[in-house]
Protein backbone atom coordinates (compact mmCIF):
# COMPACT_ATOMS: atom_id res chain seq x y z
CA UNK A 1 0.00 0.00 0.00
CA UNK A 2 1.29 3.41 -0.67
CA UNK A 3 0.43 6.41 1.23
CA UNK A 4 -1.55 7.36 -1.82
CA UNK A 5 -3.85 4.89 -1.51
CA UNK A 6 -4.44 4.99 2.40
CA UNK A 7 -6.91 7.77 3.40
CA UNK A 8 -5.49 10.09 5.72
CA UNK A 9 -8.47 10.72 8.24
CA UNK A 10 -8.60 6.62 8.57
CA UNK A 11 -4.76 6.70 9.84
CA UNK A 12 -5.85 9.67 11.88
CA UNK A 13 -8.64 8.50 13.82
CA UNK A 14 -6.34 4.96 14.32
CA UNK A 15 -3.66 7.37 15.98
CA UNK A 16 -6.72 8.86 17.68
CA UNK A 17 -6.96 5.79 19.40
CA UNK A 18 -2.84 4.84 19.97
CA UNK A 19 -3.07 8.25 21.89
CA UNK A 20 -5.51 6.68 24.83
CA UNK A 21 -2.04 3.99 25.27
CA UNK A 22 -0.02 7.02 25.49
CA UNK A 23 -2.13 9.22 28.11
CA UNK A 24 -2.28 6.02 30.10
CA UNK A 25 1.45 6.22 30.26
CA UNK A 26 1.71 9.67 30.94
CA UNK A 27 -0.47 9.56 33.64
CA UNK A 28 1.81 7.03 35.59
CA UNK A 29 4.88 8.92 35.51
CA UNK A 30 6.25 10.30 38.67
CA UNK A 31 7.98 13.51 37.16
CA UNK A 32 5.59 16.43 35.95
CA UNK A 33 3.66 15.79 32.75
CA UNK A 34 2.30 18.95 32.00
CA UNK A 35 4.79 19.36 28.55
CA UNK A 36 3.41 16.06 27.55
CA UNK A 37 -0.22 16.68 27.59
CA UNK A 38 0.03 19.76 25.82
CA UNK A 39 1.57 18.05 23.46
CA UNK A 40 -0.86 15.43 23.06
CA UNK A 41 -3.63 18.01 23.37
CA UNK A 42 -2.16 19.35 20.33
CA UNK A 43 -1.42 16.41 18.32
CA UNK A 44 -4.87 15.11 19.34
CA UNK A 45 -6.08 18.40 17.85
CA UNK A 46 -4.55 17.90 14.85
CA UNK A 47 -5.89 14.21 14.23
CA UNK A 48 -9.59 15.39 14.83
CA UNK A 49 -9.01 18.27 12.36
CA UNK A 50 -8.17 15.68 9.83
CA UNK A 51 -10.43 13.52 10.25
CA UNK A 52 -13.17 16.26 9.40
CA UNK A 53 -11.75 17.81 6.92
CA UNK A 54 -10.60 14.21 5.17
CA UNK A 55 -8.39 15.83 2.77
CA UNK A 56 -7.33 13.50 -0.40
CA UNK A 57 -3.71 11.77 0.64
CA UNK A 58 -1.73 14.86 -1.84
CA UNK A 59 -3.63 17.06 -0.20
CA UNK A 60 -2.67 16.18 3.55
CA UNK A 61 0.24 17.65 4.31
CA UNK A 62 -0.90 21.08 3.01
CA UNK A 63 -4.07 20.35 5.01
CA UNK A 64 -1.92 19.88 8.62
CA UNK A 65 0.00 23.19 7.44
CA UNK A 66 -3.46 24.97 7.11
CA UNK A 67 -4.24 23.78 10.96
CA UNK A 68 -0.93 24.61 12.03
CA UNK A 69 -1.08 28.55 10.35
CA UNK A 70 -5.00 28.51 11.61
CA UNK A 71 -4.26 27.06 15.08
CA UNK A 72 -5.51 28.49 18.46
CA UNK A 73 -3.96 31.64 19.64
CA UNK A 74 -2.79 30.23 23.07
CA UNK A 75 -0.14 27.40 21.02
CA UNK A 76 2.93 28.01 19.86
CA UNK A 77 3.00 27.27 15.97
CA UNK A 78 6.59 25.76 16.19
CA UNK A 79 4.92 23.06 18.56
CA UNK A 80 1.76 22.57 16.28
CA UNK A 81 4.28 22.17 13.19
CA UNK A 82 6.01 19.54 15.32
CA UNK A 83 2.89 18.18 16.38
CA UNK A 84 2.08 17.80 12.29
CA UNK A 85 5.26 16.53 11.64
CA UNK A 86 4.67 13.71 13.98
CA UNK A 87 1.03 13.22 12.45
CA UNK A 88 2.61 13.10 8.84
CA UNK A 89 5.81 10.42 9.84
CA UNK A 90 3.14 8.24 11.10
CA UNK A 91 0.53 8.05 8.33
CA UNK A 92 3.80 7.81 5.96
CA UNK A 93 5.08 4.82 8.41
CA UNK A 94 1.11 3.20 8.24
CA UNK A 95 1.46 3.10 4.31
CA UNK A 96 4.88 1.83 3.98
CA UNK A 97 5.29 -0.74 7.44
CA UNK A 98 2.33 -3.99 7.27
CA UNK A 99 2.93 -4.04 11.12
CA UNK A 100 2.38 -0.87 11.93
CA UNK A 101 -0.44 -0.39 9.67
CA UNK A 102 -2.58 -3.89 11.19
CA UNK A 103 -1.02 -2.24 14.54
CA UNK A 104 -2.94 0.57 13.82
CA UNK A 105 -5.97 -1.06 12.23
CA UNK A 106 -6.43 -3.27 15.52
CA UNK A 107 -7.29 -0.35 17.42
CA UNK A 108 -3.32 0.16 18.69
CA UNK A 109 -3.88 -2.34 21.37
CA UNK A 110 -1.33 -1.69 24.28
CA UNK A 111 -1.70 -2.69 27.94
CA UNK A 112 -0.78 1.08 28.80
CA UNK A 113 -4.51 1.78 27.61
CA UNK A 114 -6.83 2.49 30.76
CA UNK A 115 -10.31 0.87 31.09
CA UNK A 116 -12.55 2.08 28.31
Amino acid sequence: MTVTQLRPAVVCAALLEALDASDGRRRRRKRDTTPDAIGMSLKRRLLVQSIDADPDPEAFEASLLEHCLTGPADASIGALRAMAREVLAEWRLAAVSADFHEWLAAGAPSEDRGPA
